[in-house]
């Protein structure tokens, strides 16, 4: 997918709204109700719940329960390859979808003070991990880290590869995905479907807000909801 199909402006749309609310608007645009195409289970979100973001998925697995196969100087080098793959490129925005494939996955983390800055750093907007995340009080400022756990070491942390298709909270993301990612965890944004997601966007707030006027009158009956779920059904 290009950014070059999508806006500043789409993204900022996109990027307003929290990703429950995307995989509402990715029903309206579809037509109909799905269970497929977003994260399952229960993140931990580090440093604290921060704003959503919005990026094409860049793809990273790493263990920690055993040393790195590579001797020191071929492991040193493929990370400086790693990093140069990750950094963003062109203006265009960056998550990083990291899959532990420990046994045990959070054995160790790699996520903490030093690559939260360097992610930053980088340019990335954010990681996707089913791992560990630690450091919690010196994490870079403004870097979501939606991880499986928390944990206080980095064990025999190593890069196993990248670039590579991964899956994370039951989520397959393949490299170039297009991710909307906040607290709850993921969504993925289909390329058909992003074009018009801004506007589903809209009409799904449109299409709540007579039923939450309605709730937070005093006196709410279910009369009262029977009327404001027909006025939401009539919006298009």
């Amino acid at each position: 997918m290009s950014t070059k199909k999508l806006s500043a402006d789409w993204f900022a749309a996109v990027a307003r709204v929290d990703t429950p609310t995307i995989c509402n608007a990715l029903e309206l645009a579809l037509g109909e109700r799905r269970s497929t195409g977003y994260t399952y289970g229960t993140p931990v979100a580090a440093p604290a719940p921060l704003p959503a973001v919005v990026g094409y998925a860049r793809t990273l697995r790493f263990a920690a329960t055993d040393p790195s196969p590579l001797p020191p100087d071929q492991a040193l080098a493929q990370r400086v390859a790693y990093y140069r793959y990750v950094q963003a490129q062109d203006g265009e925005p960056v998550i990083l979808v990291m899959q532990d494939v420990d046994p045990r996955p959070g054995t160790g983390s790699y996520w903490g003070e030093v690559n939260s800055n360097v992610h930053k750093g980088l340019g990335v907007q954010g990681v996707l991990t089913n791992g560990s995340v630690r450091d919690l009080d010196v994490l870079a400022p403004g870097f979501p880290i939606i991880a499986g756990s928390i944990g206080p070491s980095h064990g025999h942390a190593h890069i196993v590869d990248f670039d590579v298709p991964v899956e994370v909270f039951d989520l397959a993301v393949n490299p170039g995905d297009l991710l909307h990612l906040d607290r709850h965890g993921a969504v993925l944004i289909p390329e058909e479907l992003a074009a018009d997601l801004p506007r589903c966007i809209d009409l799904m707030i449109a299409k709540e807000a007579p039923i939450l006027a309605a709730a937070r009158k005093p006196g709410f009956s279910v009369a009262d909801v029977e009327r404001a779920l027909k006025e939401s059904a009539d919006i298009h």
